[in-house]
């Protein structure tokens, strides 16, 4: 393998990473369902031909996808090593979140990249599908107690052989969905995204040669491991816990603690989830790839220069218990892992903030809150509208909480209410912040918002949801206070309820003019409330996101004496 100058492996770096963005805009403008199209859950990127390793991700793919498609393209490695049959032109798709982590609405398809009849890597694309059967419409099924009741598991298989298209395949998974116009549509996006990745790496190639593109790959993994030994120098040595709960698995009324304990030894660092709740019943068990992917968003938002490559994981070692939820083995239920790996990150700011407070945020709202409002039209077609929504981020040493964010484990945005509106029967009544929400401190959490959607269709609706942080409130750090907890709310005809596990409740029977509403929590806030300045909280309370009342109990009256 030749060197490879500085300067050069720069261009690459770029080059290659243009490529997965270019992937990543091809099915973002080609998918047919509004969580691709709209909020971007999806993901390309280039691996190692024979580890799988991540080498390069595009920046707008959702983070979590760096580590669990390593662990996809890892799955296929073998399955075509053990059949002896890897072809140029070969496809593989499948959804098995314990062989590729996260959940099985995730559909990853895997192609091999060729050069002069030797294989030199591995191009794959992540998408959400709308839906992928299973017992409730959008797949998050918060009774599921195994995978067969979320969705259809499909196992690494081969969508073509050499550049022919297995139908056969596409029938099955046609056949499997509610929706299969929007099906057929994001995976010919999918299937758009790796030709287009195929093209790019061909011109690539041809203009600097195999040898050196190969150098630069390898180049970039040594640069990604130097660069997080780097940071580790530069934090102190040290031991330090926390912890955090789950309000339920959904079944169980019973919270669910994740532990960690973060170690940090010269250039090498430990993240110990020994302590953490066992496997459970429901669906907020996740995969080890899912955990081990976890791991490296949370140290990549701790460490934001820090390239999208699998190097960046080598100095440290994950532990995960086995028979806990965060090792769960098939067939337990994976569909909520959104929840889990979101408190997983909770906990490792939560001890980082021990070790390092200036590097780290104070929680985020903790909860997608993946909510499914489904039903028939009056022609008889079936619609289902899944949607995730925003929350309060938490506060940190420069500034105050981002407002009515996305959940910190992507760079996926809110789907617009105009894109829901338009293509579900359904009207928002309100779309807004949510005041008094945030977690005090010198810096504030952001806040969080309220959502109240009322059914349209004639026929009525059925409404699901899976989310968190109904018992359990987000996390202030360095002396801030804690957000607010979330609170869900359906309409019945003798009036507003509450589910009975606080978060997660199926099979909502809405008739048309009822509604669902969302109340997401606050961030958490950075510092001690006594330090936030008057004028900051006299602001707050003129722009209506903090009541005058709560601001006299939180931050005293001297805000009262500012003049504007």
């Amino acid at each position: 393998m030749s060197d490879i100058d500085p300067i050069t492996l720069s261009v690459l770096a770029g080059r290659m990473e243009q490529i997965a963005d270019e992937m990543d805009a091809t099915l973002f403008r080609a998918a047919f369902n509004p969580i691709i199209a709209e909020a971007h859950d999806a993901s390309h990127g280039l691996y190692h031909a024979q580890t799988g390793d991540t080498l390069v991700q595009g920046k707008s793919g959702l983070p979590i996808f760096v580590g669990v498609m390593a662990f996809a393209v890892q799955a296929v490695i073998e399955k075509a090593a053990a059949d002896g049959d890897l072809a140029d032109g070969d496809i593989y798709i499948f959804n098995d979140a314990h062989i590729g982590g996260t959940h099985l609405s995730d559909m990853r398809l895997v192609r091999p990249y060729y050069r002069d009849g030797e294989l030199f890597c591995y191009l794959a694309s992540v998408g959400h599908w709308h839906d992928v059967g299973g017992a409730v419409p959008g797949n998050y099924n918060p009774a599921a107690t195994d995978v067969f009741q979320e969705a259809f598991i499909l196992p690494p298989v081969k969508l073509a052989r050499a550049g022919e298209v297995n139908q056969d395949i596409i029938d099955i998974l046609l056949r499997n969905t509610r929706l299969p116009q929007s099906a057929m549509g994001d995976l010919n996006g999918q299937l758009g995204a790796l030709d287009l990745g195929i093209k790019r790496m061909d011109e690539l190639l041809d203009e600097y040669g195999a040898e050196t593109v190969a150098a630069a790959l390898e180049a970039l993994g040594h640069r990604a491991e130097q660069l997080m030994r780097s940071e580790l120098q530069d934090l102190p040595d040290g031991r330090w816990e926390a912890e955090d709960f789950l309000d339920n698995d959904g079944i169980v009324d019973e919270p669910l603690k994740i532990k960690v304990a973060l170690e940090i030894k010269a250039d090498r660092m430990t993240l110990d989830f020994t302590g953490s709740a066992r496997q459970c019943a429901g669906p907020v068990n996740i995969a080890l790839p899912t955990t081990v992917a976890t791991a490296y968003v949370a140290i990549k938002h701790v460490f934001p220069a820090l390239p999208a490559n699998a190097g960046v994981m080598r100095p440290i070692d994950v532990i995960v218990p086995e028979g806990s939820l965060l090792s769960a083995k098939f067939p337990a239920p994976t569909g909520g892992y959104t929840e889990t790996i979101l408190r997983m990150i909770d906990v490792v700011f939560s001890a980082f903030a021990k070790a390092a407070p200036d590097r780290v945020v104070a929680n985020a709202y903790g909860t997608i809150n993946a909510l499914s409002i489904a039903g028939k039209r009056s022609n008889g077609q079936p619609w289902v509208m899944f949607s995730f929504y925003g929350g309060g981020h938490g506060g940190s040493i420069e500034t105050d909480g981002l407002n009515h964010g996305n959940a910190p484990i992507s760079t996926a945005t809110i789907p617009p209410m105009e894109i829901l509106e338009a293509a579900y029967p359904v009207m928002f009544r309100t779309w807004a912040l949510r005041p008094d929400s945030a977690g005090a401190g010198m810096h504030r959490g952001g806040l969080g918002a309220v959502y109240e959607i009322e059914v349209l269709e004639e026929n009525g609706a059925e409404a699901f949801l899976f989310g968190e942080r109904g018992r359990f409130a987000p996390k202030g750090i360095a002396d801030g206070g804690n957000g607010t907890m979330n609170i869900f709310s359906y309409e019945q005809d003798d009036g507003w309820k509450h589910p009975p596990l606080a978060s997660k409740m199926r099979g909502i029977i809405l008739r048309q003019g009822q509604a669902v509403r969302l109340e997401t929590p606050g961030g958490g806030g950075y510092g001690a409330a006594r330090d936030r300045a008057p004028d900051a909280v006299a602001l707050d309370v003129a722009r209506g996101m903090v009541s005058e009342g709560e601001a006299d109990k939180t931050y005293g009256t001297d805000w009262r004496g500012v003049t504007s």
